[in-house]
């Protein structure tokens, strides 16, 4: 193709298109990792929920051996506080895993949906690109061969003049 003045316009929207088109792209995948990070982000406090569980009971059953220590031998069985203690974090980090759980679950097919939405849509914006770079280019073929054709007009107006 010929230079014409027209050129550098079309060269400047033309990388304008692509760059939108890489950045629609980028922005799709940005999503796509921070669905992920999420994800790891809620199973990484499962196992939170779960030490913190243990370090408090083990907290208060060392509460309970103090105080077991400072009283007189048979004074107090701390054994059923134990129990109910050992009880209530258990049943408790059941139910936290539980609902953490189901989150993650929840979390992991919305992931897998936006991986089928983000597939379609940039199906969807390629063709979209692929459509206006291809209309943008015979845009510029006929620009093209109407500035040529006013050049050789111009010519033989000059030669003829």
């Amino acid at each position: 193709m010929t230079q014409n003045p027209f050129t550098a316009v079309f060269d400047a929207q033309r990388t304008a298109i692509e760059q939108s088109q890489t950045l629609t792209h980028d922005a799709l995948e940005a999503q796509q990792t921070s669905i992920s990070a999420f994800a790891d982000a809620v199973e990484t406090s499962s196992s939170l929920v779960e030490s913190n569980a243990e370090l408090t009971k083990g907290a208060i059953h060392a509460y309970f051996d103090a105080l077991e220590a400072s009283l007189p031998e048979e004074a107090a069985d701390f054994g059923e506080l134990r129990e109910l203690v050992d009880e209530g974090f258990d049943s408790a980090t059941e139910a936290q895993s539980q609902s953490i759980d189901a989150y993650l679950e929840a979390l992991e097919e919305s992931e897998v949906a936006y991986e089928e939405f983000a597939r379609s849509y940039s199906e969807v914006v390629d063709t979209s690109f692929d459509a206006a770079l291809e209309a943008h280019e015979q845009v510029e073929e006929n620009v093209g061969a109407v500035a040529d054709n006013v050049e050789e007009a111009a010519d033989e107006f000059d030669v003829s003049a």
